[in-house]
């Protein structure tokens, strides 16, 4: 296995450099979200919550954008509202850890491990949810982890709504500038980022070094962004 590491001369050698990572689909296969659900909520549950909203998770799906994050969260809520976050928390970890041994992309994962050898810091940044994003960050080793976060009631249930915004498109940039801005860098650091979807483009964009890890290569949503040449996966 080799994982090409050419990106040409950095124009600052001595720049701290950060490499962010989107989660599923660039680090590991697919997605997590809706099998984390079903692992919550139970398959029976899981499907039949994902039956009846059908059309909005399809046209969140083509659509995208605001649409997705809609039907993302009508989901969430039908199969997490009133649920203990302790005992999401404590279910999320085996799943995070499982999830992670089975559809880990080798290659990805080596390079994230480069960047690290490198001395540079890692952030994942991902729209699946912050209370298993946090297992993964740390299971890799990363520096620093940003999902989409979830609403907890006072009495420490979730609510099944997001705190914030779902983590994807333009939010993966603002929470990766402002993850960046609490480090307190010396001076503005060279970014790494690496993904694979549509939702990805805004943090591509705002990288000195972007790279497309996209199974679709030149026929998917990044094609205009670098190939990071990865010569065997499994």
């Amino acid at each position: 296995m080799r994982v090409g590491c050419e990106t040409g001369a950095m124009s600052d050698p001595t720049a701290p450099v950060v490499a962010a990572f989107d989660l599923d689909g660039t680090l590991t296969e697919g997605g997590s979200v809706y099998h984390w659900l079903a692992n919550i909520a139970g398959k029976g549950r899981a499907r039949r919550a994902a039956f009846s909203l059908l059309v909005p998770l399809t046209v969140g799906a083509i659509r995208s954008s605001r649409w997705a994050d809609s039907a993302k969260e009508r989901l969430f809520k039908k199969l997490l509202a009133g649920t203990d976050l302790a005992d999401v928390a404590a279910a999320s970890r085996p799943f995070a850890l499982d999830h992670l041994e089975h559809q880990g992309r080798a290659p990805l994962l080596a390079r994230l491990q480069w960047h690290l050898d490198q001395g540079h810091d890692v952030v994942i940044v991902s729209a699946s949810p912050q209370i298993y994003v946090d297992v993964l960050t740390e299971a890799m080793h990363a520096t620093g982890g940003l999902g989409t976060r979830l609403a907890v009631d006072p009495r420490g249930r979730l609510t099944g709504g997001y705190l914030g915004k779902n983590c994807r498109g333009t939010e993966k940039m603002r929470r990766l500038d402002e993850w960046i801005a609490r480090r307190d860098y010396d001076t503005p650091p060279v970014i790494y980022a690496y993904g694979n979807s549509r939702g990805d483009r805004r943090m591509l964009s705002g990288a000195t070094y972007p790279f497309n890890v996209g199974r679709l290569g030149s026929l998917g949503s990044l094609r205009r962004f670098a190939r990071l040449r990865v010569d065997q996966e499994r």
